[in-house]
C-alpha cells in the first residue's frame, strides 16, 4: 500500500488533524506526517496541555495525537489505534528535505495538507518551496498526483481567494472546513467527523462515521 502524506500547519482545526490521523491508522494506512511549527503551536493551544512546549521525538510525537481523545466528545471517540496501527505512521521533520516526499520519485496516494493556513496555501500556490510540506506539496502537483488542502479561515480575503482558484486550476482538490448539518447532527464530533469522512472519500478510505445521503421513494 502506498502512503499517504498528512500535513498539520497553523490554520485552527487541529481536532480534524488528529482525528484524521486517527481513521488513517485505524485502516491500516501507511502514512507520512509533516507538522509545521505553527501546526505544533496550535495544537497545544486548541487541544491540551500534553501538545505545549517543544514537540518531542518522532515516536512520542505519533503516540500523542493517535492516543488523543477530545473531552467534548469522550463518550463516543471510540477505539484508540493499536500499537500496531501506530507504526505505520512516520513524522519527518518541517525542514528535512532530504526525505523520500520531497522528491517526485517516492509514490505515494497523494496528499492532505489539514488543517491549511493562508500561508502555506500561499506557499502553495506560488510554489515556493520554503518549507517541507510546501515542497511535498509541490511534488504532488508535478507528479499529478491527488493533492487535497483543508483550508479553515472566515472571512477570506481577496488574496485568498486567488491562491485558492490557482491552486485548484494546478489540480488540487480545495476541502474547506465548512461541516454540513444534514446527517444527524447531535454533537460538535458529528461535525468534525462530516469533514473527516469528506477528506476519506476522496482517497477512497472506508470508514462509518457519518450516516450517508439517501432519498427514499
Amino acid at each position: 500500500m502506498k502512503p499517504i502524506v498528512v500535513a498539520i500547519t497553523g490554520a485552527s482545526g487541529a481536532i480534524y488533524a488528529v482525528r484524521l490521523l486517527q481513521q488513517l491508522a485505524h485502516a491500516d494506512q501507511r502514512v507520512e506526517l509533516v507538522i509545521s511549527p505553527s501546526g505544533w503551536s496550535v495544537l497545544g493551544q486548541e487541544l491540551e496541555g500534553k501538545f505545549r512546549g517543544p514537540m518531542p521525538d518522532a515516536e512520542a510525537t505519533v503516540k500523542l495525537l493517535l492516543g488523543y481523545v477530545w473531552p467534548l466528545a469522550q463518550a463516543r471517540w471510540g477505539q484508540l489505534p493499536t500499537n500496531e496501527q501506530s507504526a505505520q505512521i512516520r513524522l519527518y521533520q518541517h525542514g528535512d528535505y532530504f526525505c523520500s516526499i520531497a522528491s517526485g520519485s517516492a509514490k505515494t496516494q497523494g496528499m492532505i495538507i489539514c488543517p491549511c493556513s493562508g500561508a502555506t496555501m500561499a506557499g502553495v500556490a506560488h510554489a515556493s518551496g520554503d518549507n517541507l510540506i510546501q515542497r511535498a506539496a509541490d511534488v504532488h502537483l508535478k507528479e499529478r498526483r491527488k493533492l487535497l488542502l483543508v483550508p479553515r479561515e472566515t472571512p477570506l480575503s481577496t488574496f485568498q481567494l486567488e491562491n485558492m482558484h490557482r491552486v485548484s486550476q494546478a489540480g488540487a482538490t480545495i476541502l474547506p472546513a465548512m461541516p454540513g448539518w444534514y446527517h444527524g447532527v447531535t454533537d460538535l464530533l458529528d461535525l468534525v467527523d462530516f469533514i473527516v469522512a469528506r477528506i476519506l472519500d476522496h482517497f477512497e478510505i472506508e470508514h462509518s462515521l457519518i450516516k450517508r445521503w439517501a432519498i427514499d421513494h
